[in-house]
């Protein structure tokens, strides 16, 4: 399991031209589900990233983090983080996971991070997005488990 994991000021996603969610201040996760991952790394991700101290306190210090901010989650499925690129100039995707194995873990760890009481929103998992944000920082990490 792959996450890209991004500090916004606000982020959104559109699918046919149509506002599916939005959030303000907090975090957007592209999460990349790989054929072997496991409930327990969605459990994993699902308690490291909310608790990152990614956000600044008064003193500018990475020292707070989402749930001290009180802030929102966006989380959208991005299977080309699973992509091989090492060989050739065409992506490979034989390590993303089928989605009979990636939704149901796509799923669970939003349901997870919902019971830290964090506002989350999501994309439509295997729909054409545009995403949109504003990175604050910019600050990013990529995390895998």
């Amino acid at each position: 399991m792959i996450a890209v994991i991004q500090r916004v000021k606000n982020s959104s996603v559109t699918i046919e031209n149509e506002l599916f969610s939005k959030t303000g201040r907090g975090i957007l996760v592209l999460l990349g589900i790989e054929k072997d991952d496991t409930a327990e790394q969605a459990k994993f991700l699902a308690d490291k990233i909310p608790n990152l101290r990614i956000f600044e306190d008064e003193s500018n210090k990475m020292n707070l983090s989402l749930i001290d901010i009180q802030g929102e989650m966006m989380v959208v499925s991005q299977f080309t983080l699973a992509g091989d690129c090492k060989k050739g100039k065409r992506p490979g995707f034989d390590n993303a996971a089928k989605p009979d194995v990636a939704i149901p873990l796509y799923e669970k760890f939003i349901e997870l991070v919902k019971e830290k009481n964090i506002p989350v929103k999501t994309g439509k998992f295997g729909a054409m997005m545009d995403v949109s944000l504003v990175n604050d920082g910019p600050v990013t990490f990529i995390l895998s488990k």
